[in-house]
């Protein structure tokens, strides 16, 4: 099953009458927000070098790796997902689709369209009182509450009105400026790729980035050069 798995922006008006849309808006949703059972929730650990069992590092074709505080205690079955779907290597390659300037980048989508997903079936809704905040990562879905797969976005900026509407399951906790240099666009003309994203535990080594192409020097003696003969 195929639907589109976005965020809205005030910025992105037009979006809002698009067939099939779901989207995140920048104010307030009418009604109260869900509630959830009173639970207590551990603090960031932003150490890179503990807990590595929830670390993802996503290494990025800007030549950047961020690295991103898991929270299972937040959502579990989200985090689990993240995990599965890291080492199965499906984020390998996947582009970040949709990146809107002041708001946050998403991706996640192997068709890069924001209209695919995984084959793995949806997630139920692990909504909590986790504000979304700079450097939150949270789990993009349609229009319904539990239909999350594997895409995801990262806050550029705080945006509490996705919260209690959006599962937050991580943070950057390390090269948040890699995340802002992320190519904007719906979708970017150039996208901003992920080239690898692993878990910290399994000790991955950072992808090796193809040198850029140097094109030969055109001389004078080239240009008078006699053709050769094919």
């Amino acid at each position: 099953m195929t639907f589109s798995k976005f965020l809205g922006a005030a910025a992105s008006l037009a979006l809002l009458a698009a067939p099939q849309a779901s989207f995140a808006q920048d104010d307030a949703a009418e009604g109260d927000a869900p509630t959830t059972p009173t639970q207590i929730f551990t603090p960031i650990n932003y150490s890179v070098t503990e807990d590595l069992e929830n670390l993802w590092l996503l290494d990025l074709s800007n030549g950047e790796r961020v690295a991103i505080r898991l929270k299972p205690d937040w959502a579990p079955t989200h985090v689990d997902r993240v995990k599965t779907l890291t080492r199965q290597g499906f984020y390998d390659g996947i582009i970040f689709h949709r990146v809107i300037e002041g708001f946050m980048a998403q991706g996640g989508d192997p068709t890069g369209t924001g209209q695919g997903g995984s084959e793995l079936p949806d997630l139920t809704a692990e909504f909590n009182p986790m504000p979304h905040v700079r450097g939150t990562v949270s789990m993009a879905r349609a229009t319904s509450e539990d239909s999350a797969n594997s895409q995801f976005f990262i806050v550029f900026y705080p945006r509490f009105s996705l919260d209690r509407r959006y599962t937050n399951f991580g943070r950057v906790i390390e090269n948040i400026a890699a995340v802002d240099a992320i190519n904007r666009g719906e979708p970017p003309q150039d996208p901003t790729r992920i080239l690898q994203a692993s878990i910290a535990s399994d000790n991955k080594p950072k992808p090796v980035l193809a040198p850029p192409r140097i094109e030969p020097e055109i001389t004078a003696d080239a240009l008078n050069a006699p053709l050769t003969p094919q």
